[in-house]
């Protein structure tokens, strides 16, 4: 099959051909997994991590993503909920052990067994790849393979990073940094909260520009204050100074909520600016994102669904994975970025 393969690790820039297209055999399936032939695979911020070493996969060579759309081509021995044919998705979350506190209590997320989809085992920059038949997801008949694809990690991880601010109606709601998740988060929150207003933060004057034509009551640079102090924030930026400008703009007990995976250690500097009084006083609360359950994806998906959330896709075939990537990380983004792997 082919596929595009990260062979060693190293910075993304301009020039750079981080992935390596392959012919590979085919992934053998176990008992309790499933084969699919894949459709699509989005591209996330998170390939990035990998491919530059701040997250790096555990073994190389590795096959990358985790935004995974694909039709069930067979099933294991023991796989019984599944049929060929069926289209599924494939999150983050390839598996968790099930067993521990956490799998117990709905918290799968920080399972120590965590296993992460195209990290610690092969993902979706293939055109076929393997998953444990219960971690995949039934796709909703509304949405294209493309249109899908994105829904599982930059939509679901905004859903659990918008539950996690515990936003009310008609309180106010920023979203510093505007890329695949945050567009969807802003389409969500206009229809859960519509009496609540969002503000978006972002360097870039087409996310800015973005950001209202989706109904943002306010866009601006991520220095400039808000209009008005803010109940909630989500931050989805890779960097600490937008966190620090976040804090100064969230009203008293407001809360931030920290949708990335790390902040550069370049820009880490910004930190002596943290004030007490002025950032942290008058019970702000500080949380962060991390990974998502299978009951995010699968609320998720539903609500999607039932919202008509179309996301904002440019695409992409398979062989030009390191073209969007590099996009990716120049922040030519207008929502989301898809590989188109089959028709």
């Amino acid at each position: 099959m082919k596929a595009m393969l990260l062979e060693r690790q190293g910075p993304v820039h301009a020039d750079s051909v981080p992935l390596r297209a392959v012919d590979v055999p085919e992934p053998v399936m176990g008992d309790e997994e499933v084969l699919l032939r894949v459709h699509a695979c989005g591209v996330c911020h998170t390939e990035l991590d990998e491919i530059e070493g701040r997250m790096p996969p555990p073994r190389l060579p590795v096959i990358l993503g985790h935004q995974v759309v694909g039709c069930v081509i067979t099933t294991g021995s023991l796989v019984r909920h599944w049929q060929p044919g069926d289209r599924v998705g494939v999150a983050w979350i390839f598996s968790a052990c099930g067993k521990c506190e956490y799998c117990l209590t709905d918290r799968e997320n920080l399972c120590p067994y965590f296993q992460a989809t195209g990290r610690d085992r092969d993902g979706g920059y293939a055109e076929y790849m393997t998953v444990p038949a219960s971690f995949v997801f039934g796709i909703p008949a509304t949405f294209t393979d493309r249109q899908a694809a994105p829904l599982l990690c930059a939509g679901a991880i905004g859903y659990r990073s918008l539950r996690l601010c515990k936003l009310e109606n008609g309180q106010a709601l920023g979203l510093t940094g505007f890329g695949a998740s945050a567009h969807l988060v802003l389409k969500m929150a206009r229809h859960r909260f519509p009496a609540s207003k969002v503000f978006v933060f972002a360097r870039n004057e087409r996310q800015r520009a973005f950001a209202l034509e989706l109904g943002a009551s306010w866009a601006g640079d991520i220095t400039k204050p808000a209009p008005a102090p803010l109940d909630a924030i989500i931050d989805t930026t890779p960097a600490w100074t937008p966190t620090i400008e976040a804090l100064s703009n969230l009203a008293p007990g407001g809360r931030l909520v920290v949708n990335a995976i790390r902040k550069e250690e370049a820009d880490k500097a910004a930190l002596v600016r943290l004030d007490y009084p002025s950032h942290l006083w008058l019970e702000k609360e500080i949380k962060s994102v991390v990974n998502v359950t299978r009951s995010d994806v699968s609320e998720f998906l539903d609500l999607a669904a039932e919202l008509q959330l179309m996301p904002h896709v440019q695409e992409y075939p398979l062989a030009a994975a390191n073209e969007a990537l590099v996009e990716l990380k120049m922040r030519a983004v207008a929502g989301a970025k898809v590989l188109v792997i089959a028709e």
